[in-house]
């Protein structure tokens, strides 16, 4: 009974007509009042915000908020992979061969997850972050090293939360959620950026295509809630610098080429 609820939930969330009716909502002057109580429920750090919260014209400008400048700091070591967003680790380690990553009873393939066997080959032995945002969080994202953008590509349909709830009753969300892929170039190997949508269709927001990407730069922001893993190609000097459960913020320093 939960699963069908839950399942019907967001599918009609899901679907183009709710879908709009939500933005528009969201967007909305209307939803003014909703954002203080907003900030308050979730904890959020008004003082890290690029403007006061009054300034704000709807709850989806202020979710989908800049920080002020400096309020990050971004590691500048070359050889220092960093967080690519706000969040909570919660999982990482070794891509070993055929491996599949339980999340909340679910396996899943590298393969299903970047939706192309010779992409997902090119990343076993090597590394895997995954990044939990929560509404409470700063929901853009930032290139966690320096490169050359390879590759952009956009897989699946309709999105799943990927809260607790949604991974337990979703169907299998990492695989069929909306998600974009970002595949860089560096002087370490290839590292894969998967962005996951949450909530509605198509939630990822990316501001440019430029091929060249800096460490620490904001490439885009999710409209609705989400989850960023990283992939990062075999490398005999690469370390990770966190274990999972850990509250990670955009800049901090996450593994080590060494």
């Amino acid at each position: 009974m939960k699963r069908t609820l839950f399942k019907y939930f967001v599918e009609l969330t899901g679907h183009p007509v709710s879908s709009a009716l939500l933005k528009s909502i969201s967007q909305s002057p209307l939803s003014r009042p909703l954002i203080k109580p907003f900030a308050k429920a979730y904890g959020i750090n008004e003082s890290e915000a690029e403007y006061a919260i009054e300034t704000y014209g709807s709850l989806q400008a202020y979710f989908t908020r800049n920080l002020k400048q400096g309020v990050r700091n971004i590691e500048p070591a070359p050889n220092i992979l960093v967080s690519p967003v706000d969040g909570v680790l919660s999982a990482a380690g070794k891509v070993e061969k055929e491996q599949t990553f339980i999340i909340k009873d679910y396996s899943y393939s590298i393969k299903q997850i970047l939706g192309d066997e010779k992409i997902a080959k090119r990343y076993e032995n090597g590394y895997y972050c995954i990044f939990y945002l929560s509404p409470s969080h700063y929901h853009h994202f930032h290139y966690p090293i320096d490169g050359n953008l390879l590759s952009r590509y956009a897989l699946g349909t309709v999105s799943y939360p990927v809260n607790d709830l949604g991974l337990s009753l979703g169907d299998r969300p990492f695989a069929t959620n909306y998600r974009l892929i970002s595949e860089l170039e560096t002087a370490f190997g290839q590292v894969a950026i998967v962005k996951v949508g949450a909530l509605n269709v198509n939630s990822i927001h990316i501001h440019n295509n430029t091929k060249n990407c800096i460490k620490g730069e904001d490439f885009g922001y999710f409209s609705f809630g989400s989850t960023v893993i990283l992939f990062i190609e075999q490398h005999e000097s690469f370390q990770l610098l966190q274990k999972p459960a850990t509250n990670i913020m955009m800049g901090e320093s996450i593994g080590i080429w060494t």
